[in-house]
């Protein structure tokens, strides 16, 4: 998989991302797919924070995945940054060739760059496979998590 890159997704490549949300049994129920007015102005927004990063995977001019990179400042762990990294898919098609574990361990490279001194993700409980990939890149399950929708 050497010839896989990582870059910061342009407006161009929004109908992919979006498509990756959606081919996921989970994302089926909570991601349209098809490029609004809403995920317009998501797009645009996390593009002006430079604290969010939506980056995507490519290879011979495709999308082969996507995630979400947030760097939150802190005062604990005595002020230290964390990346949060978030929205994490591979395409169908190329799931178990090695994309999702380059593509993890090129943002925990970025995140060890910028000097943050954590890590973390949410994974929903019912992602089994999901919570083996990460295990096997290092990640621990340290915290219960909670979602409130509203």
């Amino acid at each position: 998989m050497s010839d896989v890159f990582f870059r910061e997704a342009v407006r161009a490549d929004l109908p992919a991302v979006l498509d990756l949300l959606a081919d996921d049994v989970l994302g089926r129920t909570r991601d349209v797919g098809e490029v609004d007015a809403v995920y317009e102005k998501a797009f645009a927004d996390i593009g002006a924070d430079p604290r969010n990063h939506l980056v995507v995977a490519e290879a011979d001019g495709e999308v082969l995945g996507c995630m979400q990179l947030t760097y939150i400042p802190g005062l604990g762990r005595h002020g230290t940054e964390r990346l949060l990294i978030e929205a994490v898919r591979i395409r169908s098609d190329q799931r178990g060739r090695g994309v999702g574990r380059l593509m993890m361990t090129w943002a925990i490279d970025r995140a060890r760059q910028r000097g943050c001194g954590l890590v973390q993700l949410t994974s929903d409980k019912s992602r089994h496979d999901a919570h083996r990939f990460y295990l096997g890149l290092g990640f621990v399950p340290s915290h219960e998590g909670m979602k409130l929708s509203i």
